[in-house]
């Protein structure tokens, strides 16, 4: 029964960011907006340097998990609808500072819902005698589900162009913000460890940095954040320019670019189950490097393919893509919760989220749009346009090629986990 409830609240937490994040970005092309598609994404970075640790330590500290899940997605879900509101009103006469002002409160209450959704969860299996590592991965396969569903509404009923993905949201999130209520208790930290205001405040999360290992980790955490918003912004803009050539303007995939996206999540699925294995098979360093290099080839065949014969690298690199985000958020996850102290499970959480959806899909969105105005939007031939598109792939691929050799020559495993896992195989 705990399973159950907990997999209805992955699949309505992750079906609030399916109806949009995918999608917005050719909403805001067909508003006269596409200048601002890499503000809209990387506000949620933004939002992600402070919200996700200070909610967390209310979380922690202040009022148990679940009732912080529902505020919030309150607070985003009636913010989302206010959103959907304003562009249903402008029509194509959209305002940016309205829109992205309505905008940016929503995903400023959303985006710590990630990591207390994982508290929640955590805290339940935990108290339930459960085994997280084991248990965890495919109770959130049906967040990635709920991703997909909402993904494909959107699709076939047109909302991917249109205000219509924000209304889906609001309602989703607010259902949500009900369910949230009827979870499972997750108890604060009453605890006195006498540490001053670091302790006081709940911010005892952020010493995890006087530990090197754990240091280095999210500092990679942070620079492979940078890529996980830009095909979540560009890669519908880029798969819908081709519309506008004869040659693929009657293929599915630039007529359905959503649609094509979700084998994405659909690959999520299955990587999830892998988690397990892979993580006491061969550890988080392992772990880490496979998901890198699949960010390289999600880049990279996306620069290379296209709609008509090339369309499966684009079928390709949307199956690496469960690899490349399973295998670092999902597992990056699991590895802070195996790696801190249960008084401070929020605040680690809200952490990692400052490092990866923070301060590196801060930086990443807003490079990625320098780089694709530069290639891109500063072409007014469809040709050129598509050149550049490629380049700026491939750029990105690059990218993430360096942070994976890097990772590999500096990231230590800690050496008594290591071989305990030789011991296990």
């Amino acid at each position: 029964m705990l399973k159950l409830r907990l997999i209805l609240m992955n699949f309505l937490e992750y079906a609030v960011w399916g109806a949009y994040l995918t999608s917005m970005g050719s909403y805001l092309v067909n508003v006269g907006l596409a200048g601002n598609i890499g503000l809209f994404y990387a506000v949620q970075g933004i939002v992600s340097l402070f919200m996700p640790a200070l909610i967390g330590i209310i979380a922690d500290r202040v009022m148990p998990a679940q009732k912080v899940l529902s505020v919030c997605h309150l607070i985003a879900g009636v913010s989302m609808g206010a959103a959907g509101w304003y562009g249903m009103m402008a029509g194509n006469e959209v305002d940016f500072a309205t829109l992205f002002s309505l905008y940016t409160v929503s995903v400023a209450f959303f985006m710590p819902t990630i990591g207390l959704a994982n508290s929640v969860a955590f805290s339940g299996l935990t108290k339930a005698g459960l085994d997280t590592v084991k248990d965890f991965p495919p109770i959130r396969i049906f967040g990635t589900i709920g991703f997909i569903c909402s993904m494909i509404l959107v699709d076939v009923t047109g909302f991917q162009y249109t205000y219509a993905q924000f209304f889906v949201s609001a309602i989703i999130s607010i259902l949500l913000c009900v369910y949230s209520l009827t979870l499972p208790n997750c108890p604060t930290s009453k605890k006195d460890n006498g540490g001053g205001i670091v302790e006081a405040l709940g911010l005892r999360a952020f010493t995890l940095f006087k530990n090197k290992r754990m240091a280095i980790f999210f500092i990679f955490s942070m620079l492979l954040g940078v890529s996980l918003q830009i095909t979540n912004g560009y890669a519908n803009p880029f798969i819908t320019t081709f519309k506008d050539v004869a040659e693929y303007a009657d293929t599915f995939g630039a007529n359905h670019a959503n649609a094509l996206i979700s084998l994405s999540q659909m690959s999520e699925t299955l990587c999830i189950l892998l988690i397990p294995f892979f993580l006491k098979r061969f550890g988080i360093k392992i772990v880490m490097l496979i998901a890198m290099c699949a960010w390289v080839l999600r880049f990279g065949l996306f620069g290379l393919g296209d709609p008509g014969s090339g369309v499966w690298m684009f079928i390709l690199s949307m199956i690496v893509y469960g690899v490349a985000f399973d295998f670092f958020n999902v597992s990056g996850a699991l590895f802070v919760d195996k790696e801190t102290d249960s008084s401070i499970r929020s605040s680690a959480q809200g952490l990692f989220m400052v490092m990866t959806n923070g301060i590196g899909a801060t930086i990443g969105t807003l490079s990625a749009q320098a780089v694709i105005d530069h290639f891109v939007y500063s072409q007014s031939d469809i040709h050129m346009q598509l050149d550049g598109w490629s380049t700026s792939w491939l750029l990105f691929a690059a990218y993430a090629l360096v942070v994976a050799v890097l990772f590999m020559l500096i990231f230590k495993e800690n050496k008594a986990t290591a071989a305990n896992r030789i011991q296990q195989k």
